[in-house]
């Protein structure tokens, strides 16, 4: 699967919305219920009332993209349905999207060259 980047942004929207929606309209509701920008390149995510499906909605600069995807078998790990979004890693969204549980994924380190002593 073709994923985002290390540095990209990620922000959930944890109360269930209506996965009739298309782009643009999971895009009119980032910018109305949230306060996002759905044209600034964050990766919003939505979920649906059963726990096996979930959109993702971006723009990367040509276009808004929209990905769904339902789970044959069991559920995406969701965060506790409240009001507002949260923000996930890529990392986490990653481990999110392949059905894992998204919360056991930390900050990656970053790499550091070898020294050469003189």
């Amino acid at each position: 699967m073709i994923g985002p980047g290390v540095g990209a942004r990620v922000m959930v929207a944890t109360r269930p919305v209506d996965f009739r929606k298309g782009p643009d309209a999971l895009a009119a509701l980032v910018g109305a219920e949230y306060g996002g920008d759905p044209y600034s390149g964050v990766i919003y995510v939505f979920r649906a009332k059963r726990s096996d499906r979930i959109k993702l909605v971006w723009w990367d600069g040509t276009g808004l993209c929209l990905m769904a995807k339902k789970l044959e078998s069991g559920g995406f790990k969701w965060p506790a349905i409240q009001d507002g979004v949260m923000r996930l890693t890529a990392a986490q969204l990653g481990a999110l999207l392949e059905g894992l549980d998204w919360r056991r994924v930390h900050g990656g380190r970053r790499p550091i060259a070898p020294q050469i002593a003189g």
